[in-house]
Order: C-alpha cells, then sequence, then structure tokens
C-alpha cells in the first residue's frame, strides 16, 4: 500500500515538474525579446500559449551560450490550399520566429495561426490591432489532432483486446480488460440503463462508452508536460455535443417530437391551450439547443479553468521566488494537480451521464401507446 502511495506522489510530482519546466523554458525564452514587460504578463503570455493549439509538439528548450535557443520536439505538417495544395513541415516556420517560403509564397506563424504575407514576414493590422493579412484555407495536423488520433487508437486497440480476452475466456477479461471491464458494466448498468430505458439503451451503449472514454483519456493527456488541452478547446466540445443534438434528434420518438409542440397534450380544450402555448412551445424548442450548447460549455469551462489555475500557482513560483511562496506555490498546484485527476474522470462521467438522459428522453413512449400494443 505504502509503494502504491508512493507511485502516485512520485507521478504527480513528475506531471508537476513538466508544467514547472514549460514555464521555465517560456521564461527563457522571451527573457531577451521582452525587456519592456513584467513577470505578470510573462506568465498571462505563456498561460494563453498553454491553451492554445500548436502546430508542433514542443517537449523542451534551452538557451545556448551564444543566446540561440534550442527546441527538443518535433514538427508536423501544414497542409494549406493557396491557389493550389501547400504541403511542408512545421520547421519552416522555426516556432513562429521566420517566414516559410513554399512555391514563391510567403507564410508567416502569428498567435498560432497562419497568415500570407511578404518575405520580411509583414503583418498588417486594423484600427482594432486585428490582422487582416489573408489567411490560406489551413487543413493542417496540429498537435490537438495528433492527441485525438492517438486516443482514437488508443481506444481501438484497447477494445479490441478487451473483446478478444471475452473471446479466449469465455467471457472473462484479462490483463487491462479487468479495470476497464467494471467501468464499462457501470455505464451500461448505472447510466444507460436507467436513463433511457431497458427496451433502447442498446442501440445508444456504442456511443455513450466512446464518448466516456474519449473524454476521459484527453482528460488524462491534458494533464501531461505535452501541453494537449484538447477538451479545453471549444471547437473540440462544440463537435462532441452536435453529435448528442443529433442523436438526441434523428432518433426521437413520435411521443418525444409530441411532447416539443404539444406538451400540455389533450388534457385541455385547443382554444384553452394556444394562449399557453404561445410561451411553452418556445421554451421547449430553444430547450433543444440549451440541453447541448450546456454540455459543451460545461466541459470546456471546467478543463479550461483547471488548466489555467494550476499554471497561475505554477507562475506564482516565479513571482515569489522565496523559500516560502515558492514551496506554498508548489505544494497548492500538487493538491489541484490531484484534484484535477478527479476533475478528468469527473467530467467525462457527466457528459456520458446527461447524453443518455438527452437520449432518454429521446426514447420516451407513453403507457397507453404500451397498453393499446398489448391490446392489439
Amino acid at each position: 500500500m505504502r509503494k502504491t502511495y508512493l507511485k502516485n506522489f512520485l507521478l504527480i510530482a513528475v506531471l508537476i515538474l513538466g508544467q514547472f519546466s514549460f514555464a521555465k523554458e517560456k521564461e527563457e525564452k522571451h527573457g531577451d525579446e521582452s525587456h519592456g514587460k513584467d513577470l505578470k504578463t510573462e506568465i498571462k503570455e505563456y498561460i494563453q500559449h498553454h491553451l492554445q493549439d500548436s502546430h508542433d509538439f514542443s517537449l523542451f528548450s534551452y538557451t545556448q551560450e551564444n543566446g540561440e535557443h534550442k527546441y527538443v520536439g518535433f514538427p508536423l505538417p501544414i497542409i494549406l490550399w493557396d491557389n493550389g495544395l501547400k504541403v511542408f513541415s512545421s520547421s519552416k516556420f522555426h516556432h513562429g520566429e521566420t517566414v516559410a517560403e513554399v512555391d514563391g509564397s510567403y507564410y508567416k506563424l502569428y498567435h498560432s495561426k497562419i497568415y500570407k504575407t511578404d518575405a520580411e514576414g509583414t503583418i498588417n493590422y486594423d484600427e482594432d490591432h486585428h490582422a487582416t493579412n489573408a489567411r490560406p484555407l489551413d487543413f493542417s495536423i496540429t498537435k490537438n489532432v495528433v492527441m485525438i488520433i492517438v486516443t482514437g487508437l488508443l481506444m481501438l486497440w484497447l477494445f479490441t483486446s478487451l473483446a478478444r480476452s471475452y473471446a479466449k475466456n469465455n467471457g472473462v477479461p484479462t490483463g487491462a480488460g479487468r479495470f476497464f471491464e467494471p467501468i464499462v458494466l457501470y455505464i451500461r448498468d448505472d447510466i444507460a440503463r436507467p436513463n433511457i430505458g431497458e427496451k433502447r439503451y442498446g442501440k445508444y451503449m456504442p456511443f455513450l462508452l466512446t464518448i466516456f472514454f474519449f473524454i476521459w483519456f484527453l482528460n488524462i493527456f491534458g494533464m501531461t508536460p505535452l501541453g494537449v488541452n484538447v477538451t479545453g478547446n471549444i471547437a473540440i466540445t462544440f463537435a462532441l455535443a452536435l453529435m448528442v443534438f443529433l442523436i438526441t434528434n434523428f432518433t426521437g420518438t413520435k411521443d418525444y417530437w409530441m411532447h416539443q409542440f404539444n406538451p400540455l397534450g389533450d388534457s385541455m380544450p385547443w382554444y384553452a391551450k394556444i394562449p399557453l402555448y404561445i410561451i411553452l412551445v418556445p421554451i421547449e424548442i430553444l430547450g433543444l439547443f440549451i440541453k447541448p450548447f450546456s454540455l459543451l460549455i460545461r466541459l470546456y469551462a471546467n478543463m479550461q479553468a483547471g488548466h489555467i489555475v494550476l499554471m497561475s500557482l505554477i507562475g506564482l513560483m516565479f513571482i515569489f521566488k522565496s523559500w516560502l511562496g515558492s514551496p506554498l506555490s508548489f505544494g497548492l498546484a500538487f493538491a489541484i494537480s490531484l484534484i484535477e485527476v478527479l476533475v478528468a474522470l469527473l467530467q467525462a462521467y457527466i457528459f456520458t451521464m446527461l447524453s443518455a438522459l438527452y437520449f432518454g428522453f429521446a426514447s420516451e413512449e407513453h403507457e397507453h401507446d404500451y397498453e393499446a400494443e398489448v391490446a392489439h
């Protein structure tokens, strides 16, 4: 038991130190080029950089004696459509410090976005200081896309192995399957069945299992020093919520849609219901969009806030720079990391639970319908 606690402690410590090293690298990187900025501004810029997607994986960096910055990591492919297909490596940008020349065209990486520019890398601005340069269509493989692919392959391998172990051992899982089987059964017996119903829960199970493990694994990857913040990207959470919205409404029963447009049923005469329907029907229709919107905002806001709090606490080490303040900041960051491990699982659970609840609403059937079927 003590060895288990020690391993967990060392794991979290490594994650914190990894994030700490990133903060230190960011400070070194901008030390020479931003003398006019105070430390708080540097930390704020680093946090914003950490939350953004990027076109390469930068594991760590260091500064040589001559002041040159060296980066250790690997580039990702840049795929642009600008009067034709342009494919090249993100190493041409050298982390945004140089201009990439491709087939006579020049491109610059500015605030994680690619703009068309000239050989000098000129960026033009409007009165609100927004870049006005043309932007080619960007289909690049960013680090968020890479982690989505990695997570997808991991899930494919995991559940394929689990299915094989079931087949070989007469329904008894082996290896990692012993850990994941109770989770699968919990999603089936405590999430899908109670919320959707015994009759229809089966057709939703593949999606519920996929969405749970997809969000959970990405949340865990987000806590590593790789700087991946996939579920903190509102475009990703929007796509997940959109799938829930489409499945809910395309699989909705007749009773589900009747409830949207005739929420009072036949309990009142039609002329008495008209004043109420002027209020109730728009609310019901608005609810169709509010439900998935709450899903995307909840997941996005919680994961984004967790990263911001953790990186802010790490940044306090550079502000305090004392024997009391820095250890205190590290201790708080360590505690938040422990909480984030729980939040990573909790957010996957909440998203799956609410999705099952919405699917249950779409699968509803009134009792009189069942009675009519039995009578026939």
